[in-house]
């Protein structure tokens, strides 16, 4: 796959793999794309158990994008404490939480009008 030839859909399954592979729990999709003045057209949420864990799930996410889509995120932040690590692909928006913090900011309910999918 190339980066011109690929389709958000592609590189949603190639983020979701990733995540998979590292054992992330509650995965989420939020598609935003009907919400008029949003920042990207999908967030992906997911939760891991541990900064360590929190940090491999990004790392992992970082390889296989990088690897399979040839993009480097925009803008990565919180790889310092790992308890919520965002990853801007600039439409791809993916937030890798742990349980605790994530229940906190509770972004899902912010995004309410979102279309949102679980993955099992």
């Amino acid at each position: 796959m190339s980066k011109k030839n690929i389709s958000a859909d592609d590189q949603i399954a190639v983020i979701l793999k990733a995540i998979d592979e590292l054992k992330g729990v509650d995965i989420q999709i939020l598609d935003l794309r009907e919400i008029e003045n949003t920042v990207c057209d999908y967030f992906i949420i997911c939760s891991g158990t541990s900064n360590t864990h929190v940090n491999a799930i990004s790392g992992s996410i970082q390889k296989q994008v990088g690897k399979l889509v040839k993009e480097k995120p925009w803008h990565v932040e919180g790889e310092g404490l790992a308890e919520w690590i965002l990853i801007d692909y600039v439409n791809i928006v993916v937030h890798v939480f742990q349980k605790r913090i994530r229940e906190y900011y509770d972004i899902e309910s912010l995004w309410g009008d979102a279309k949102i999918t679980q993955i099992a």
